[in-house]
């Protein structure tokens, strides 16, 4: 998959594109949760693992259709490192994280901290954290905890929120936010 490169186009160029194409892929969002502002026509994730050294910057959706082989890529990166558990994540919270990329205007890929996270790592994570649900959307692969380290967890949070697509939660402690297709809600400080 060819990563779509930017350089040289401006924000506001970029932006302009992407809202002359929203009311024409207005029809695509009727399903969804919320319309998630930053989508755009084109939906880029952008990501790296400090556990297993991984990278990916995929384009994983084209004028209102998810690229199959891109989303199986997500998949697999996001799986849960420590048992290999692979799980298909909700394209909700892609759809979020992406969005709120956007928002941000950040050049930087997100530091993946968790995505899915199977059951048995859910319960040493819980043992060890009283932060960790017994029920967590990462459990259904519905979540993601993420890092930037040019965009402080407040900034980061607030452009989630911004997209309304779910639960947005603020671990300043731990510098890292959150990221649901949950109900929508936010939490922490």
């Amino acid at each position: 998959m060819a990563v779509l490169s930017t350089s040289g186009m401006t924000r506001r160029a970029l932006l302009g594109a992407f809202a002359a194409t929203t009311v024409a892929a207005a029809p695509t969002f009727s399903n969804a949760a919320g319309f998630l502002r930053g989508g755009g026509d084109i939906r880029r994730i952008r990501m790296y693992s400090g556990r297993t050294g991984e990278r990916i910057d995929m384009i994983y959706w084209i004028e209102g259709k998810y690229i199959k082989d891109a989303v199986k890529e997500v998949n697999y990166f996001m799986r849960d490192w420590r048992t290999d558990g692979v799980k298909t994540m909700d394209l909700r919270t892609i759809d979020i994280m992406a969005a709120a990329h956007n928002l941000m205007d950040a050049n930087e890929p997100y530091m993946l901290l968790s995505g899915y996270r199977s059951p048995k790592t859910n319960a040493m994570l819980r043992s060890r954290s009283r932060g960790v649900a017994k029920n967590s959307l990462h459990m259904k692969g519905q979540a993601a905890d993420l890092r930037l380290s040019s965009r402080s967890v407040h900034q980061m949070a607030k452009a989630a929120i911004a997209c309304r697509g779910g639960g947005v939660g603020k671990y300043s402690g731990s510098n890292f936010v959150h990221m649901d297709c949950g109900v929508v809600r936010n939490w922490g400080r």
